[in-house]
């Protein structure tokens, strides 16, 4: 499999960029620049991944494609198209949003409203509006999992595979994110085999996370370092390992370049203990 995550120190050029990529020894990139970039700086930076076999395993959209805001929700619409186009001029694994929310004041917050049948209704006609604008063949559109949004278990992102019922529609899996209780906390290895039994052949990429049960009633799990929960993460390295030596694998969620530099090298060395290929 490839290990990426995010860029934190700042670049203004592709050798600059190739620069920190190789220093944290990723193999696999998130798309450096948006939608919004000439062509032909996307392609500069395209290129230069294909010239340094670095696999681009995600795009993001990261904009709420529900919002209230009639405005804002047709721009948040129009900018996942143009990310989704982007992924397939640079021949991205994906470009990954979530679904969207019904929260008046977070993006990505829970709302009553997020699991209303309306709203599903509304998730899949916006995702096949997106695809089928682009219809994509080397990318895919996907959405990440949340807590407190669909989809929350693997078995609900299988029902929206079949209902979106499009080509170009792939699974984004952070099985960290649907870690929402502790039935899941305490079985977290059986918990991710399911995902990646029922998801593996959809999987595009992947995030990999760590979360810890905290002491505070009535229940709250708090995302850490990598290592630093609970975790059973070489579960997750060797289910991933079967899905292909380009399976792209993705740490995040960091403040510092320095935690990329901890949690990256943490996941190399766990990888050696476990006989997994990380290249």
């Amino acid at each position: 499999m490839r290990l990426g995550g995010s860029i934190m120190r700042p670049y203004h050029s592709p050798e600059e960029w190739l620069k920190e990529v190789k220093q944290l020894t990723y193999s696999t990139v998130i798309f450096p620049v948006d939608s919004f970039a000439p062509l032909s700086l996307q392609e500069e930076y395209a290129q230069c991944c294909r010239e340094n076999d670095l696999v681009i395993g995600e795009v993001g959209v990261w904009k709420n494609v529900l919002s209230a805001d009639e405005n804002e929700r047709r721009a948040a619409i129009d900018y996942a198209k143009a990310q989704l186009h982007m992924a397939e001029r640079v021949g991205a694994n994906c470009c990954v949003n979530i679904v969207g929310s019904l929260s008046p004041t977070l993006w990505d917050g829970y709302a009553p409203g997020n699991y209303s049948r309306e709203t599903y209704e509304e998730i899949i006609r916006i995702t096949r509006e997106i695809i089928d604008d682009v219809n994509p063949k080397k990318s895919s559109y996907s959405l990440e999992p949340m807590p407190w949004m669909v989809p929350d278990s693997p078995e609900q992102y299988l029902q929206l595979l079949q209902d979106i019922d499009r080509a170009g529609f792939s699974v984004h899996l952070d099985f960290a994110n649907m870690v929402n209780g502790v039935e899941r906390y305490h079985d977290a290895e059986n918990f991710i085999r399911r995902c990646f039994h029922l998801l593996g052949p959809h999987i595009r990429s992947i995030h990999l996370k760590d979360v810890r049960l905290g002491d505070e009633l009535p229940c709250c799990i708090r995302e850490v370092m990598v290592g630093k929960g609970a975790l059973p993460l070489h579960v997750a390295l060797e289910e991933a390992q079967k899905l292909g030596d380009d399976t792209t694998v993705f740490t995040e969620h960091y403040d510092h370049h320095e935690n990329y530099v901890e949690a990256t090298a943490y996941l190399r060395e766990l990888g050696k203990q476990y006989h997994i290929n990380i290249k």
